[in-house]
């Protein structure tokens, strides 16, 4: 049956191409090619035979050994393969067609548009049911081919070959196919059709196609067809069905596309009459997302479905979108809200008991089902909507997982549905700073944000735009800003580089949030570059604390790039481990500052940072630190205190003088001591001088009755010119003025001494006293104390079970008188010295015992007061009566009653 079929349909081929001859010698130059609409199209395959197809006009062409074969026959002779270029040349009217094998190496033939009729085919079971259409994320071409069941017991190959051309239809000829014919892929494993994909469709470009489908060994071919992708788009179903309110309480739905089409689109909706019918109402809405609808649909359950198609040019219509249901119990517009921190906001809200709809001024309204919206924040928009509008919004706290505030709209009687309206408050109160290089060269913008304020699945952006010059007075943002990159800090902070720039031009910038929910942005700032130098550090900083004044000068150079209107910060310190710094701000300095400072004989470290004076722009980082040197000043301002040991020699009738003095602090040297000076004078006014380069004792004998010493002081600068002399003189060293000397131990450091003097006629200068102990071999310790005292605290590390000797000598004007020693420490008689003292004290000891026993009673009765709160009162408790609440095991066993108290 097989090949019968194919015999008689040669048969019925060549009898039309003889019967269409004339028509095919007047239209001999062109080619027809069929115009694939947006809809399913059948289409004739043509059993390529040698009979059948004949060459136009003389011209060779491949040929093809017809297939001559019968049923259940063993051997078959192979087609001649043809090049890709090669494709039938079809004419047709609406009862013949005539088709010849073409190549496009031949002369160039015209292509003219025409719908071919399914009348003209000679047989049948050749036809093939197609469409094709480019699916609605515009990123493939396909086909499906539909065939009879009389082919698909055989081995099956199809294949689809195109060739694209940026030019219409009536511009392109055969020429054109030359060596640009592709092959697209085609999947035939289905039941009964196959598909075929072209990939990265140009939409506006003209696709000329045929197919070629192998069975067995058969070849058929179809006549040319040819589509503008553009004009058979299949969009994708509307998305995101949702229900909208305006202001004034008018619902309507609401949709989105799927994706950017690049032609305005019409829309079908249907809309279910009743739960109880079948039947659809349709409704066109043309370049609009949304359709107002009546407020009653939502008195019983409704489902809408959405399409949609090109508006003004052909094409497919998209699939119905998924129903969405308007039976809801309660709905809320919108259903989200994503806002920023400040703002208003305001919600709407349709409440159906069951089935009933609650007049809107038995609602109320909740926020997280535990505060109570007042009703001043209200508003009836109409017997049925309610709306809320909620002020000066806060951020919203995270709750776990929970990122927004729950808005409960409910019945008054307190019935609340559990579904609920979300509030997402976010900060977008970011400030942006922005500080250009000491070199002008560019600008580093820095913000940062709470990441735990942020909500899952946002982002946040930086994004600007430039001004020519300067900065407006109100800064706004602009669509036609650009996003800045930025990159994550350490410290969660972002930081973005603007390289190059423009000094005088106003950047203005703000940060977009985006999230699924919405966008929010930030209060726009304008920056001019100019304006936030960040000036290089001073350099070349230099410190020394200056001669003979002794004030601290600091002198740099100025950084580069800037210009003289600058003020400095100075911070100078004491350099030891701890630095603790002090503050010297001077403006317009000449590059140096002198600064008075407390100690000079110390090293100072010292830095320096600038900004311009006006106040704009940042500090500079500080200067590297520079360092004064400890140098001396001026000539010390005092000699030592000194004293002396005096060694005699009965035997030889020699007396050795050893003078001990103490080392200059640097505050009297200013700043040190190079050497000393011991000045001699004797009775016999005789002078001379010694130097001490290192060490704080000097030795020399004493012959003369009377021999006064000078020690000074010599540095760099030069010597003290305020000195201590002492005078020894035979004569004085036997006056006696010291009547009684005792020394009462107070601790292990403390000693005090008490004297009395008998009645003289001298000028006493001063006392020396010497203390030493006499169990050790340790130096003498000496101090020196006005004139005008009797008792002195001396502090050392005393042993008191150990012996020490004091001594104390009465210094003269003209020498030193007898001292006055003690070695042991006096018992008793100090309380005596010191009643006078002890009546003050007492008083003040005696008040404050009686204020501590009050703060002691009062504290006692504050606790007894507490711990017995709880016990029964035995008056209102007939258990507790007879119970001794002072005893531990009867309190122990004391039932808790709240009713017994007072």
């Amino acid at each position: 049956m097989y090949w019968q079929i194919i015999l008689t349909m040669f048969v019925l081929l060549d009898i039309f191409a003889f019967i269409f001859a004339d028509f095919l010698q007047t239209a001999v130059a062109r080619c027809m090619v069929h115009q694939i609409p947006p809809r399913n199209f059948t289409l004739p395959c043509m059993l390529l035979n040698e009979t059948f197809l004949r060459p136009f006009s003389g011209e060779v062409v491949d040929s093809w050994s017809g297939l001559r074969r019968e049923h259940g026959a063993s051997e078959t002779k192979p087609p001649l393969l043809m090049n890709e270029e090669s494709f039938l040349c079809c004419l047709w009217n609406d009862n013949n067609i005539d088709c010849s094998l073409y190549r496009a190496s031949m002369r160039a033939r015209k292509f003219i548009s025409s719908e071919i009729s399914i009348s003209a085919s000679q047989e049948i079971d050749s036809n093939w049911n197609i469409e094709c259409w480019i699916k609605g994320k515009l990123d493939l071409l396909v086909c499906s081919l539909q065939f009879l069941k009389l082919y698909l017991g055989a081995d099956l190959k199809v294949n689809l070959l195109y060739a694209v051309s940026e030019l219409s239809l009536g511009d392109v000829s055969t020429s054109s196919l030359k060596g640009t014919v592709t092959v697209a892929q085609c999947d035939c494993s289905e039941y009964d059709k196959c598909e075929c994909w072209l990939p990265s469709p140009r939409l506006n470009y003209t696709y000329i196609m045929w197919m070629k489908m192998m069975i067995g060994v058969t070849p058929l071919w179809s006549p040319l067809m040819s589509v503008k992708p553009i004009d058979i788009v299949k969009p994708e179903p509307p998305l995101n069905l949702h229900l909208e309110m305006t202001g004034k309480g008018q619902l309507k739905i609401c949709w989105s596309n799927p994706v950017l089409m690049p032609y305005p689109l019409q829309y079908e909706v249907k809309i279910s009459a009743s739960s109880g019918q079948n039947g659809w109402q349709m409704v066109q809405v043309a370049l609009e997302t949304s359709l107002a609808i009546d407020n009653t649909l939502l008195d019983s359950s409704h489902l809408v479905q959405v399409r949609c198609r090109n508006h003004h040019g052909p094409g497919f219509w998209s699939d119905w979108s998924m129903p969405y249901n308007l039976g809801a119990e309660v709905l809320y517009f919108p259903p989200k809200i994503l806002t920023s921190v400040g703002s208003n906001v305001s919600f709407h809200c349709i409440y159906k008991n069951k089935t009933k709809i609650v007049v809107s001024k038995k609602i109320v309204w909740w926020l997280n089902l535990a505060e109570e919206i007042p009703e001043s924040q209200y508003t009836l928009v109409n017997d049925r909507v309610s709306k809320v509008t909620l002020f000066n919004l806060k951020a919203t706290k995270p709750r776990g997982s929970f990122f927004y505030n729950a808005l409960y709209c409910c019945h008054q009687n307190r019935e609340c549905h559990h579904r609920y309206a979300e509030l997402y408050v976010v900060d977008v109160n970011i400030n942006i700073t922005c500080e250009t290089d000491g070199y002008l060269t560019k600008m580093t913008c820095r913000w940062s944000a709470n990441p735990n304020t942020l909500l899952l699945g946002s982002s946040l952006q930086l994004r600007y735009y430039r001004s020519r010059i300067y900065c407006s007075d109100f800064p706004s943002t602009s669509p036609k800003s650009e996003v800045k990159e930025c990159h994550l800090q350490k410290d969660h902070s972002y930081e973005c580089m603007f390289q190059p720039i423009f000094l005088l031009s106003g950047y203005t910038m703000w940060i977009e949030f985006k999230h699924l929910l919405g966008t929010l942005e930030s209060s726009p700032t304008c920056v001019v570059p100019a304006d936030v130098v960040k000036p290089l550090p001073p350099s070349s900083v230099k410190a020394e604390i200056t001669r003979d004044v002794g004030l601290l000068n600091v002198s740099w150079t100025n950084p580069v790039f800037t210009n003289n209107d600058l003020k400095f910060q100075i911070r100078y310190a004491v350099n030891r481990k701890e630095i603790t710094w002090e503050l010297y701000e001077v403006s317009n300095a000449p590059r140096s500052a002198v600064i008075k400072v407390q100690k000079l004989c110390v090293e100072y470290v010292v830095q320096v940072r600038c900004r311009e004076l006006d106040g704009s722009g940042y500090w500079s980082n500080w200067s590297r630190s520079a360092y004064s040197l400890v140098k001396d000043i001026k000539a010390p301002l005092q000699g030592p205190d000194f004293w002396r040991i005096i060694i005699e020699d009965p035997a030889r009738r020699l007396k050795n003088v050893t003078l001990l003095w103490k080392p200059l602090m640097k505050n009297r040297s200013l700043c040190s001591v190079s050497r000393y000076v011991i000045k001699h004078q004797t009775s016999g006014n005789t002078t001379w001088s010694e130097y001490v380069d290192n060490g704080t004792t000097c030795s020399f004998p004493w012959t003369e009755d009377t021999h006064t010493i000078t020690v000074l002081a010599m540095n760099s600068i030069g010597v003290s010119s305020i000195n201590f002399n002492l005078t020894l003189s035979q004569q004085m060293s036997t006056v006696s003025v010291v009547e009684s000397l005792s020394a009462y131990p107070v601790n292990s450091t403390c000693v005090i001494l008490i004297w009395t003097l008998s009645p003289h006629i001298y000028v006493i200068t001063s006392f020396i006293i010497e203390w030493k102990n006499l169990n050790k071999e340790e130096e003498m310790q000496w101090v020196r104390v006005p004139p005008n005292i009797s008792k002195y605290y001396i502090y050392d590390h005393f042993i008191l079970i150990e012996k020490y000797q004091f001594s104390l000598y009465p210094v003269f004007a003209g020498g030193v008188g007898k001292s006055r020693a003690t070695d042991q420490f006096t018992k008793g008689g100090y309380e005596n010295e010191n009643n006078a003292s002890l009546y003050v004290v007492l008083p003040v000891i005696i008040s404050t015992s009686v204020l501590l026993l009050g703060a002691l009673l009062v504290s006692h009765q504050r606790m007894k007061k507490l711990f017995w709160e709880d016990v029964p009162n035995p008056k209102n408790c007939s258990w507790a009566q007879g119970v001794n609440f002072q005893k531990q095991k009867e309190l122990v066993t004391i039932p808790t009653v709240p009713n017994c108290r007072a």
